[in-house]
């Protein structure tokens, strides 16, 4: 007879809890195991070698391991990157393990215990000015480029009328937030000044603020024009440079008690696509958007206040784009909800062959749905109904495996 092997996925302690149950097993039992069936992958950078040596010891004590750089042991090399390899339940014993060890690992043992803490515990809302968005679902960002020059739209919602019926047409389709820009941040566009800025964006947030009842944002790395722009009713700061490029930026939204959206990039458009190698492309960027958020909460805005974009298509190559989106739930770790906005961009064309970013909608929507598999939880971008189409059933199939 036939016992029918199969692989078994699981990512989450509740979805092991789940399995465990389901064949009948013990309801102490499937708490006591179900951290056992959940592995994680943890790295660390930079560990001296004799702290990397104590790590590797008391991993193999908890029945897991950790990898390590060639001449580790013997301290050949003064620090290596190191790879923990265990499940939940061992990477907790772990922590445990090392409050008494020396070479920083106590400090360490503070970090994990926070870092498996943030993978578990999602964020369950966004805070904006005047606003509370439940993130208990996906959640839609409609474009707004009242912009001249965009790669996609550029010049069709430049005129106050065009520009409303554009955001009334998005808050129609089912757009959680609408996000109103100025100032174009395609590869190679030029920067504006800020009064051409406010100029552009003020009137259609004032107007926009008063017909639509889902929150704006405002698309700028100025902290004058975000300044203005939430005087007129904007609930959130959108900065593509994660608070790089106007150091006054923090201060702004702390100030106004604005939601803060904070990417990466490698540079200004104008130059940002010379330069795409990294040598830990993740790494760095998470790194970089780890910076923005501390200057954030010094700056006092809550944690809660808080989403990062991974910067799809700002400085980094093709397949650059494609590694971020292969390992976008590694952003997790930062414990603030994850923005992604790929919306007609040209790696898409590049992959698929499609030079007119107007045709780009399926390779939009790819993006939308492995994003939801891995917990995107705000998606921006030009087409909101299909969009918004493709992240419910996406996250339908996602939820359906933790019920």
């Amino acid at each position: 007879m036939p016992f029918l092997p199969r692989l078994l996925h699981v990512d989450t302690e509740a979805e092991a809890r789940r399995e465990i149950l389901l064949i009948g097993a013990d309801p102490a039992g499937a708490e006591r195991m179900a951290a056992k069936m959940v592995r994680r992958l943890v790295k660390l950078s930079r560990v001296p070698c004799r702290a990397a040596n104590v790590l590797k010891q008391e991993m193999l004590a908890v029945g897991g391991d950790a990898a390590v750089a060639r001449g580790s042991v013997a301290c050949s090399l003064p620090e290596t990157d190191v790879i923990l390899i265990g499940t939940l339940k061992q990477l907790r014993q772990l922590a445990g393990r090392l409050g008494d060890q020396p070479f920083g690992l106590r400090e360490l043992a503070d970090e994990l215990r926070g870092l498996l803490a943030r993978l578990d515990q999602v964020p369950d809302c966004l805070v904006g000015r005047s606003c509370r968005l439940s993130l208990d679902r996906p959640r839609i960002m409609g474009i707004l480029n009242v912009t001249p020059d965009s790669f996609s739209d550029g010049g069709r919602y430049s005129s106050l009328q065009a520009a409303l019926e554009k955001g009334r047409s998005l808050a129609q389709e089912g757009a959680d937030i609408i996000d109103v820009g100025g100032e174009s941040t395609r590869p190679g566009a030029q920067q504006v000044s800020a009064q051409e800025e406010i100029d552009r964006v003020v009137p259609v947030i004032e107007a926009l603020s008063r017909e639509v009842s889902c929150p704006l944002s405002v698309d700028t790395t100025k902290s004058v024009v975000a300044a203005a722009a939430v005087a007129a009713g904007a609930d959130f700061i959108n900065d593509i440079s994660g608070l790089m490029f106007d150091p006054a930026m923090a201060a702004v939204a702390a100030d106004n008690g604005s939601g803060l959206f904070l990417m990466h990039t490698r540079g200004r458009p104008e130059t940002m696509q010379s330069v795409t190698r990294y040598q830990d492309l993740v790494a760095e960027v998470i790194d970089y958007l780890g910076k923005g958020i501390a200057m954030a909460l010094q700056a006092g805005v809550s944690r809660d206040r808080l989403a990062i974009d991974p910067g799809i298509g700002f400085g980094k190559s093709v397949e650059g784009n494609l590694e971020i989106l292969r390992r976008i739930g590694e952003f997790r770790s930062l414990g603030c909800p994850i923005l992604l906005g790929t919306s007609r961009k040209s790696f898409i064309g590049k992959v698929l062959g499609e030079h007119d970013p107007a045709r780009r909608l399926y390779g939009t929507l790819a993006t939308v749905a492995l994003g939801v598999a891995q917990g995107v939880m705000i998606h921006r971008v030009h087409d909101v109904a299909p969009a918004r189409e493709t992240a419910m059933l996406a996250w339908a199939i996602r939820a359906a495996g933790s019920e």
